[in-house]
This record gives C-alpha cells, sequence and structure tokens, in this order.
C-alpha cells in the first residue's frame, strides 16, 4: 500500500480497559483499517500489550493501523505498574483505582484528539464525554456498544418506563414495555445500578448514546432483527450492525485460526489431545469470563455439579490466591478429573475461539446460570450458591432433553447466518462499507464548508 494519501479517512478508536470491551473494538478498529481506513487505537502500555502483535502484523501488510500509547497513571492512583486493566482487580478498592486512572487520563486523550485530527472518533460506552470532543472537533463521535441491542434496548426501555417501581415485591415479575418478545424479568435480577437508579455515571452514558451520531454494534441483523429496529425508534439515532467482528477479522487472515495453533502451539496442548478423543456435541465449555471471581462455595456447587450431570467438561478456571483450603480442593479436583478423563481444567486463559470451534463442543456454560439476584462479586454481602443439582439437571436439559434438539437447530442456523453476514454482500459486510462511505461523504463536505 502507498504512503497515507491526503484525503484517506482518519478514524480514531477509544476502547476501554475491560477484556469483554476492549477485543471487539480492537477487531472492529482492524476490520476499518482492512477496508483503507487510517486507524489510530488509543490505550496505555500494559493493555497494548494484549493487541500489539496482531496490529504489528496488520501493518507489515500494508495497513495504516498504529497504537497511540499514553501512560497509566499508576502511581497517582497507589496502583502498581501494569495494573491497567479491570480484568487486574481484585476487590472492590481495586477497581476503583483502575478507574479512577482511566479518569485522569481523559485531558491527555482530548489533547490527543486536537492533535491526530482525525474525521471520526469511535468512543466505548464508557466514555461518555466524547460526545464533547467530538462537537469540539465537529466531528462525529460513534457509539460502540460491544453487547446485544437486546440488553440496550432493555436498559433504555426500563429507565424510561419504571415498571419494577409498580410491583409490591422485589421477586415479582414485570414485562420489559415496547418490546416485540414477552420477557419478564424481577427486580433482583436487574443490574444494581438501574434498581436503584444511584449514579449519573449509567444516566450520562446512555444519554451520550442518543447524542451520538450513531451507533457500533458487534452484533448482526439476521440474530436481532426486530431489536435494530427497536433501537432505532426508541434511541433515535442510526446504528450499524458489523458483527461478529472477530470470525470476520480471522476469516480475513485467511489461515489464521490454523496459524495461531501452529504459532502458539508448537507442540499439540494437553487440553486438544484430550479434545480430540471426545465424541462431536458430547462435551461442555465452561468459561465465566475474566471479571467474574466465583466464591468458593460457588466453585465446588459448580463442580460438584458438571461431575453429578455425568457429561464431559472443559473449564476454565482463574488461578488467585486462595485460601489453602481452596487451593488443596481444586487441585484434588482436578487430579481427580486427569484420572477419570472426563473432565479438563485450564488455568487462567484458554483460545476461546479455537476451543468453540472444535466439534466436540456441544454447550457452553457461562454467567447467569440459575441467578436469582444480579449481584457484583465485588460488592459485600453473601451470594446466594446455585447447587450443584440445579446446575447437573441444566447441563443434562442442554445435552440431552428434548429441547436441546430445537436449540441446537437454531444455534445451527444463527451460525450459518453469522458466517454468510461477513462475506461480500452479506447484512454485515454492507453496513460496514455503508458507515465507511458516510464517514466519508461527511468529511469531504466538511472540507468543501470549511474552504467556502
Amino acid at each position: 500500500m502507498d504512503s497515507q494519501p491526503h484525503n484517506q479517512l482518519s478514524v480514531t478508536f477509544l476502547p476501554f480497559p475491560t477484556p469483554g470491551h476492549m477485543n471487539p473494538m480492537i477487531d472492529t478498529a482492524r476490520l476499518f483499517a482492512r477496508h483503507g481506513v487510517n486507524v489510530t487505537i488509543i490505550a496505555t502500555p500494559a493493555n497494548a500489550l494484549a493487541f500489539q502483535k496482531a496490529i504489528d502484523s496488520d501493518f507489515s501488510f500494508g495497513y495504516h493501523i498504529r497504537t497511540q500509547l499514553l501512560p497509566f497513571p499508576a502511581a497517582q492512583v497507589g496502583l502498581p505498574e501494569g495494573v491497567e486493566n479491570m480484568k487486574d482487580g481484585t476487590s472492590l478498592e481495586i477497581l476503583g483505582r483502575i478507574h479512577r486512572g482511566i479518569s485522569v487520563l481523559r485531558s491527555q486523550i482530548e489533547l490527543l484528539f486536537q492533535d491526530l485530527h482525525p474525521d471520526c472518533i469511535v468512543s466505548d460506552m464508557f466514555y461518555p464525554w466524547t460526545v464533547e470532543s467530538a462537537a469540539k472537533l465537529g466531528i462525529p463521535r460513534i457509539f460502540f456498544y460491544s453487547s446485544s441491542y437486546l440488553s440496550n434496548c432493555g436498559i433504555h426501555s426500563i429507565r424510561r418506563h419504571r415498571p419494577q417501581e409498580r410491583l409490591v415485591s422485589d421477586t415479582d415479575k414485570f414485562l420489559i414495555p415496547d418490546f416485540p418478545h414477552r420477557i419478564e424479568m424481577t427486580p433482583l435480577q436487574l443490574a444494581n445500578w438501574v434498581r436503584k437508579d444511584v449514579t449519573d455515571y449509567f444516566v450520562e452514558m446512555f444519554e451520550s448514546e442518543c447524542r451520538s451520531y450513531g451507533a457500533l454494534y458487534n452484533s448482526f441483523h439476521e440474530l436481532e432483527s426486530e431489536y435494530e429496529q427497536l433501537h432505532k425508534s426508541m434511541v433515535g439515532i442510526k446504528s450499524w450492525s458489523i458483527g461478529p467482528v472477530s470470525a470476520w477479522v480471522n476469516k480475513d487472515d485467511g489461515q489464521k485460526v490454523k496459524g495461531e495453533q501452529k504459532e502458539d502451539f508448537p507442540e499439540e496442548p494437553e487440553w486438544l489431545t484430550w479434545l480430540n478423543t471426545e465424541q462431536n456435541e458430547s462435551v461442555i465449555y465452561v468459561n465465566f469470563g475474566s471479571l467474574t471471581r466465583l466464591h468458593h462455595a460457588q466453585l465446588v456447587e459448580l463442580a460438584y455439579g458438571l461431575q453429578l450431570s455425568g457429561h464431559s467438561f472443559i473449564w476454565v478456571m482463574r488461578k488467585k490466591d486462595g485460601s489453602e483450603n481452596e487451593d488443596s480442593f481444586l487441585q484434588e479436583f482436578e487430579d481427580n478429573m486427569k484420572e477419570s478423563r472426563k473432565g479438563f481444567i485450564i488455568w487462567n486463559w484458554a483460545p476461546q475461539q479455537l476451543i468453540l470451534d472444535h466439534p466436540a463442543i456441544g454447550g457452553f456454560v457461562t454467567h447467569c446460570v440459575g441467578a436469582k439476584e444480579n449481584k457484583f462479586w465485588a460488592f459485600n454481602g453473601k451470594d446466594d450458591v446455585v447447587g450443584r443439582e440445579e446446575i447437573a439437571n441444566a447441563v443434562v436439559k442442554l445435552m440431552e432433553k428434548e429441547e436441546s434438539r430445537e436449540l441446537r437447530r437454531r444455534a445451527r442456523k444463527l451460525s450459518d447466518a453469522s458466517k454468510k453476514t461477513i462475506e461480500k454482500g452479506g447484512h454485515s459486510y454492507n453496513n460496514l462499507i455503508q458507515l465507511i462511505d458516510e464517514l466519508k461523504s461527511l468529511k469531504t463536505s466538511k472540507a468543501v464548508a470549511e474552504a467556502s
């Protein structure tokens, strides 16, 4: 690729440092670069380490993409060097310090925006103030939402109508207003900040979406078409579904998945050897993500529940500084699973896409299994424990019962649709091209107006 043309569209991406937000935004930034956009990603050093290898690879192939580093103010907020991501928070206090560190960077980020002169800012939802930054520069701000249209529409609807306030008990059910489907919840299942409406931060965040030029979603039309439409009428701005971005960016890497396997695993890893011996759709994959920290009592119930189900499982578990009792239980459980060959534990990190793509995987256990109350682990108070029988029954229902056949049929149909939507001519592909063309048109109109 030639050196950057003078009229090339320039877009700056500002990800929020937690994996569920950062990873899809980085993949999105790489997609923009693949389609001719000059991309800059603003990040702190430890966070950049997670994706810099991919950015360097893209740059070596001639794409205009780079990372702009900002030092994280660790000492200023009382954190050790390198603790810059919300996944590193081991307590509510540490999480608060990381968040303060992110907030301290605001003035430097705003100065960077001015220096970079982007034609557009793609900002994570957790930076509501970037609406003002973009307005000062006379450019569009795109609101990046890493979850589903359904969840965001639910938040907007509940904030607007407050249906939970008309109930007598926190365990009574209410219907989510305005939804095309009948979805019931209890007040206890709402996030704490929605339930009590105690923080201006989240209010500001969702109001900033309504003031944005548009929203980007890591979703796809075939999955959420009704909620795409609802979002448009409820929030009142344009939106573009361009997902699933991880599948798209890896597809464009050619044989990247196979290549990663060879490069990152010179020898076949033990978990893959084990998985290769299992029958198709017979193994449960268990992973609660990078932020969830289960209490010891829940880990015990989950372990015995998986064992009780009689199904093989592969479980990604976080190494932590637990008590001696906790460590000894997990070690003993891992040894038993190795001996019985009914389960496999991977510690800390796993190549999730490779595992989920494996034909032996037949189900996924993740957040909210049997949850009666929406609680964040860092808040004090005793959590209700989901018992082993309930967990075992859920696994059996997913893997064996009659309704599981319909679930699998729908999953395969959506899987096929997710592959087609990112191909040339698919909904997500067309949406990305349309957005880039629209931003180019805005850039041209702005230049004409400034010249006249």
